[in-house]
């Protein structure tokens, strides 16, 4: 009976801590957002014409935010864009990506839209993994909007006249703080694929994490070899955006290790362009309020300040310091967090781009 008391207690105080701590950070982060600037955007006299690519992460923000700056808003799909364009005759058409879900008459489509004399652009939000494929959609369209600085100049090369550097952001429909239950809760969290960079990471990383709370989620983690260790960590799933949001809501530290871009299995980037930009992941961890921990891309201090709104690593090593040394600070933790949170919800939601981006679109 004793046994089962002790347990009882133990659970209770442990409950207790867990409470204590999300309502310490929820407060946090209620202050840092009363901190944040709200301003109207500008209501362009526009019809636009948005062609989403199934993205619920980036086409939510992006839907919001169109539908806030310009007069109207349709939504088509990949499938019938023409046909879209032809009844609804928008000033633009905006194609999220054009990759994976469109139809092999994608690019004909496009030309009959420019046909029409309808101005036609497009976000390509995964550079530089699908080079092959993106140098030949660019050359269809006006305007070419891509978030990896580096190909820029690639684009250009292809013939493109107009391309413009436009970074991802963060849709503050999905990720924003939240109180979350237990389930939810971790020490450590990653959500991603296993690309052989992140795979590498986790291995060498295996006998520090082993008596932690950790969550691992995204598919080929069967890459890993010491499975042994990390094995009951993983969950071998593709996580919605919504749920993926409830996950860095709950963690202490999330981790985010951008993919390689190596040609091969995993990429389609035989033009063999470096990757310098950073990933969405970056907004949307940060936009929850948690503690980021990232490696470093050129243009991450752009957009944070490392060691004051996000905290960075260069290797495992430096990794394993900065992870324990956060998750024995509490204080420092929560308080680089909702910095990050403040500098996310203030310069980093669609909104912003969007505003950046008709401008261009249009000019």
């Amino acid at each position: 009976m004793k046994d089962v008391n002790d347990q009882r207690s133990g659970n209770e105080r442990e409950a207790y801590r867990c409470g204590y701590r999300e309502g310490r950070r929820m407060g946090g982060c209620t202050a840092a957002l009363s901190q944040v600037v709200a301003t109207k955007p500008a209501v362009r006299q526009l019809k636009v014409l948005y062609i989403p690519q199934g993205f619920a992460a980036i086409d939510t923000g992006v839907q919001e935010a169109l539908s806030q700056v310009c007069s109207e808003l349709v939504i088509g799909t990949p499938a019938t864009m023409l046909a879209d364009a032809e009844a609804h005759r928008p000033d633009l058409v905006l194609v999220m990506n054009g990759l994976h879900v469109f139809p092999l008459d994608h690019l004909e489509q496009v030309q009959q839209i420019r046909g029409l004399g309808i101005r036609t652009a497009i976000w390509f939000v995964d550079d530089p993994y699908f080079t092959e494929d993106t140098a030949l959609i660019c050359q269809s369209y006006d305007v070419v909007f891509t978030h990896e600085m580096s190909c820029l100049p690639f684009y250009r090369d292809q013939g493109v006249a107009q391309v413009h550097y436009l970074p991802l952001a963060a849709s503050a429909r999905i990720f924003y703080p939240r109180r979350v239950e237990r389930e939810h809760q971790h020490d450590i969290c990653f959500i991603g694929n296993a690309f052989w960079n992140r795979v590498k990471l986790f291995d060498h990383l295996a006998p520090f994490l082993a008596d932690k709370r950790v969550l691992i989620v995204g598919g080929h983690w069967d890459r890993l070899t010491r499975r042994d260790v990390l094995e009951r960590f993983i969950r071998p799933i593709f996580m919605e955006p919504e749920e993926t949001a409830k996950y860095y809501n709950g963690s202490k530290i999330v981790i985010n290790l951008h993919r390689p871009t190596d040609p091969g299995l995993d990429n389609r980037n035989t033009h063999q362009l470096s990757a310098e930009s950073i990933n969405p992941r970056t907004y949307e961890i940060s936009a929850c309020g948690t503690l980021q921990m990232t490696d470093i891309r050129k243009d991450l201090d752009r957009y944070y300040r490392p060691g004051y709104d996000i905290e960075t690593f260069g290797g495992v090593e430096e990794l394993k310091v900065k992870l324990d040394y956060y998750l024995k600070h509490d204080w420092e933790r929560e308080r680089m967090a909702w910095r990050g949170l403040h500098t996310t919800m203030q310069k980093h939601l669609y909104t912003n781009r969007m505003e950046e981006l008709l401008d261009q679109a249009m000019a």
